[in-house]
């Protein structure tokens, strides 16, 4: 197994300290390497990733990047533990440019670095290139994925965590959105995303966790879940055997 980079440990959380939505649920991303989380409507996977960023709180449990502990650490001090996360929605300011989108993600650093790393995102986003002077309402939902990712990349997170990147997307933009996301791991970025689109998620994670009811019930290879009865059984409501 590569180094470990993120461990969650036993973590209860929810939106109301007496309603958890998650329990006990624990999981671990090693360095450059694709985690997915997968699970039926309902299974606590967005709260999850939530919970890990700082937006839900964390009643019990820990998270911890390369033995630190984050665990309730504030969103908008995550870059500092060399995380960025993504949300589903709502994740670009349709009302400025697309320069404007990156030159605000890029607000914490110095002038130097934002340019030079500005510059790279349109280099490794090269479909960004023609818009950027156009406010980001004009992209497409795939485009609009591609930016938000690479305004999360300006401040070279070692973690970069989705919450279904593929939503409301054509095929052929979640093919190229998932390309995308893989080639970034070849960089040394670590991947730890939710998705609902289970077929193309396992075929690109190395290794994917199933929830169920805010529980883990089944984690491995996603190559050889991709062909488990028991997760086919679970999205059927069947249940499938106890962990």
């Amino acid at each position: 197994m590569s180094p470990l980079l993120l461990e969650v440990r036993d973590v209860i959380a929810g939106y109301r300290p007496d309603l958890p939505i998650l329990h006990g649920v624990s999981l671990h991303v090693g360095t450059a390497e694709m985690v997915t989380v997968i699970g039926p409507n309902g299974a606590g996977k967005s709260t999850l990733v939530k919970a890990i960023a700082g937006l839900v709180p964390i009643s019990a449990g820990s998270v911890a990047v390369e033995g630190t502990e984050v665990t309730n650490l504030l969103t908008h001090k995550l870059a500092t533990a060399s995380i960025a996360y993504v949300p589903q929605t709502a994740n670009v300011f349709t009302s400025l440019t697309i320069d404007e989108n990156l030159k605000l993600g890029a607000s914490t650093l110095s002038k130097a670095d934002a340019g030079r790393r500005i510059a790279k995102a349109y280099e490794d986003f090269p479909a960004l290139t023609q818009y950027r002077g156009q406010k980001a309402k004009v992209l497409s939902g795939g485009q609009r994925q591609m930016l938000a990712v690479a305004r999360a990349l300006l401040t070279e997170p070692r973690l970069l965590m989705l919450d279904e990147p593929s939503a409301g997307l054509s095929p052929l933009m979640v093919s190229e959105v998932f390309s995308r996301l893989k080639t970034l791991i070849a960089t040394g970025v670590s991947i730890l995303m939710v998705e609902q689109n289970v077929k193309a998620a396992l075929a690109i994670s190395d290794r994917t966790y199933v929830l169920a009811e805010g529980r883990n019930r089944i984690d491995g290879d996603s190559a050889k879940l991709a062909g488990d009865t028991e997760v086919a059984a679970i999205y059927l409501g069947a249940g499938g055997r106890k962990r």
